[in-house]
């Protein structure tokens, strides 16, 4: 784990000590929620107005239950995966079997579509969670129509903000150069793939 002052990265988070009410009590709730405050929250803490939009989002996003968590939770990885964030998925790996997500699945990721641990609506959404994160996106209509067969429009804005939020956080957290913070320590955690290569334990 990194220090209170956040120096796993590029520049120094806000520590503890800070006397800003509002990141107080920011740090008091990511610490009820996490154990511990993350290191991207304290970087935004540098920009109270925008950490608390950005904290506003996270936190419907959080509260919102039309899509199953476990479909959610793959579509996440998915994308952190290919965006190559190591904070991301050492968080996310840590909080996977609260979302239905298994050592096996997480272990499956990179290889989808060959694996029979997932089924047809989830390989769809992990599809999805691909053209969203491509540069450019690359999201068919024929993909698009064969996930509307099996969500409702307001289940479709729910996994796209999922989706598109995990790409928010891995660039952010990447170009700050935030690595794990140990969350999964002593468990499996799904690895960045660059250059298609396969996934392995950080």
């Amino acid at each position: 784990m990194s220090g209170e002052s956040g120096e796993n990265g590029r520049i120094a988070g806000v520590p503890d000590s800070t006397r800003n009410p509002f990141v107080r009590i920011a740090y008091a709730s990511a610490r009820r929620m996490m154990g511990s405050v993350g290191d991207p929250i304290r970087i935004f803490a540098h920009h109270p107005k925008l950490m608390s939009g950005y904290g506003a989002l996270e936190m419907a996003t959080d509260r919102s239950s039309l899509v199953p968590e476990r479909i959610k939770h793959l579509a996440e990885l998915r994308a952190a995966t290919l965006a190559g964030c190591e904070w991301c998925l050492d968080y996310a790996s840590s909080i996977a079997t609260a979302a239905n997500v298994s050592e096996e699945d997480m272990r499956a990721l990179a290889d989808y579509r060959e694996s029979d641990t997932f089924d047809e609506t989830e390989k769809l959404v992990l599809d999805y969670a691909t053209g969203i994160s491509e540069t450019p996106v690359d999201v068919s209509d024929e993909l698009f129509a064969a996930l509307r067969e099996r969500f409702d429009e307001a289940q479709m804005v729910e996994l796209t903000n999922v989706i598109a939020l995990e790409n928010y956080r891995a660039r952010f957290n990447w170009a700050f150069g935030l690595a794990g913070q140990g969350f999964s320590e002593g468990a499996y955690c799904v690895a960045p793939l660059r250059d298609g290569e396969e996934d392995e334990e950080l």
